[in-house]
């Protein structure tokens, strides 16, 4: 048996085994305006992310962005954080280990499962050193965007890429682009939201909220809308709801240019002064609960609606780590890794 980096530390006695690389946006290491400095300077700085010349853009960033943004999002992460710290992580972590606990039962791969973010901790380079040691010959990436855009999908192969090109010695490799459409993602929507209306009684308006995309990236060739508008479709067929009683719409908007619409906010806004009284939103582009979940939609947005003359708000929680989600991110993963046995030894 061999490394992939003969300077990797690696014990050649190691089993061989198939990695999965499971991973997503990321989250700053605390809710302070310096971990949200690092954290957004990273961020913002990747150019799949804000596709503007990279000179004039280093100047915002780092004359303005930088200086304003990170006190702000500092307070926001406090409204969130928790005693296990940021809810994204925690639920990350939650998640790979019970994808682990799936991929255990399988009598024909041994699989080892790691978890990276984009940005910040863990990292992706860290998380492709783990499964370097435990001598992943073959390297499945799993982002846990369900929808394809470049500026996350793309950018997570970017990050996998800057790490491998510095390897001698590579794994056998497959990349997981999207899942938008695959029918237990589908199932464990509708099953999250018949369950919220086990609870109570079914909304007025469903809205499906997704994050927001400048408009000139779909332009270009980006499918994220149209697979936004896919996963929503195809959630309301199978709770078989009226086209009158659900909505797609685009959330966390940055910066000046056009960015996909309905925007969220605006559209709860007109819904609470049309007399919509009760509305439930979910966003199914987000595998786990995070700011853009907690804060801005379950506060900042319910706090829209209910100004503009809504009555009751609700915000569905993120798949997160429901069992049901778990199965069908195992079946993706299965899917993908068809034909791989446990690799054999050097």
């Amino acid at each position: 048996m061999v490394s992939f980096n003969g300077n990797s530390g690696f014990n050649h006695e190691t089993p061989a085994t198939v990695g999965v690389l499971v991973t997503n946006l990321g989250t700053p290491d605390a809710p302070t305006p310096a971990a949200l400095r690092k954290y957004l300077a990273e961020f913002l700085s990747d150019p799949r992310v804000i596709e503007t010349p990279k000179v004039p853009w280093w100047f915002i960033l780092h004359g303005i962005v930088l200086r304003l943004r990170p006190k702000r999002s500092a307070k926001a992460y406090k409204e969130i954080w928790t005693a296990d710290g940021s809810p994204l992580l925690s639920i990350s972590k939650k998640q790979a280990r019970a994808i682990q606990a799936v991929l255990d039962d399988n009598d024909k791969v041994t699989f080892h499962v790691e978890l990276g973010m984009r940005y910040g901790n863990p990292s992706i380079r860290s998380a492709l050193e783990k499964l370097q040691r435990h001598n992943a010959q073959k390297l499945l990436i799993f982002p846990l965007y369900p929808q394809y855009s470049a500026a996350t999908t793309a950018s997570t192969f970017d990050a996998v890429a800057d790490v491998l090109k510095t390897w001698r010695w590579l794994p056998e490799l497959r990349m997981i682009r999207h899942y938008h459409d695959n029918p237990g993602y589908i199932n464990a929507i509708a099953e999250s939201i018949r369950s919220q209306w086990a609870k109570s009684d079914k909304p007025d308006k469903l809205l499906f909220s997704f994050h927001g995309l400048p408009k000139h990236y779909v332009l270009a060739g980006d499918p994220y809308l149209d697979e936004c508008h896919k996963t929503a479709r195809l959630t309301a067929e199978q709770l078989a709801l009226s086209e009158e009683r659900w909505a797609v719409s685009f959330q966390s908007r940055f910066g000046p240019r056009e960015w996909l619409q309905p925007y969220t906010d605006k559209l709860l806004q007109q819904w609470g002064k049309s007399g919509v009284e009760r509305v439930q939103v979910l966003c199914p582009g987000f595998a786990a609960d995070c700011l853009e979940t907690l804060e801005e939609i379950q506060m900042q947005n319910r706090e829209f609606f209910l100004s503009a003359g809504g009555k009751k708000f609700t915000y569905i929680p993120a798949l997160n780590d429901q069992p049901l989600h778990v199965t069908a991110l195992c079946e993706i993963i299965g899917e993908h890794v068809q034909g791989w046995t446990n690799p054999r030894t050097a």
